[in-house]
């Protein structure tokens, strides 16, 4: 199984996007409950930008018990997936745990930030992504004013009087 797993990993790595996705198909029925291989069959199908067939076997994955770096990537691919379907409160809930269980994931962050702009929430998105730039930026400009971006990261609507 160990290697059949890693033949679909290859295949998909050299762009056999198709024969890869048939072949974890194919583990799938033959282990049903193995949360990494459904994992892997999420990751297949997203790939090939058929995000409809994804979606259950991500949810599978994550139920099944999928940990560590592989859940920290399956929740930013599920949440990724419900967005680009306009399923947008799961997409933000899954984002939500995601940013719970991996706070230091900024690509989760910045995912989470389209959702929110989907959901016409505007200064959390925008309180997200500048608060992600700069936490990562080394943009020597943007740095000599960290300070007043993150002050008013959060108040991009007060005005004063």
């Amino acid at each position: 199984m160990e290697k059949q797993i890693t033949k679909a990993i290859e295949l998909r790595k050299n762009g056999s996007l198709k024969e890869s996705n048939e072949l974890l198909l194919t583990l799938v029925k033959e282990s049903p409950n193995d949360a990494y291989i459904n994992y892997q069959c999420a990751w297949s199908f997203d790939v090939l930008g058929e995000e409809k067939q994804a979606a259950p076997f991500y949810e599978n994955a994550i139920s099944l018990g999928l940990d560590g770096k592989d859940l920290e990537d399956a929740l930013l691919g599920l949440g990724s997936t419900y967005r680009t379907l306009g399923e947008y409160e799961k997409s933000k809930s899954t984002f939500s745990k995601g940013t719970e269980l991996f706070p230091d994931n900024k690509a989760i962050q910045v995912f989470y930030a389209m959702t929110l702009y989907n959901l016409n929430e505007h200064n959390s998105a925008m309180e997200l992504l500048l608060k992600c730039i700069i936490d990562t930026t080394t943009d020597k400009e943007i740095m000599r004013y960290k300070k007043a971006i993150s002050f008013y990261s959060d108040k991009l609507d007060n005005i004063l009087v």
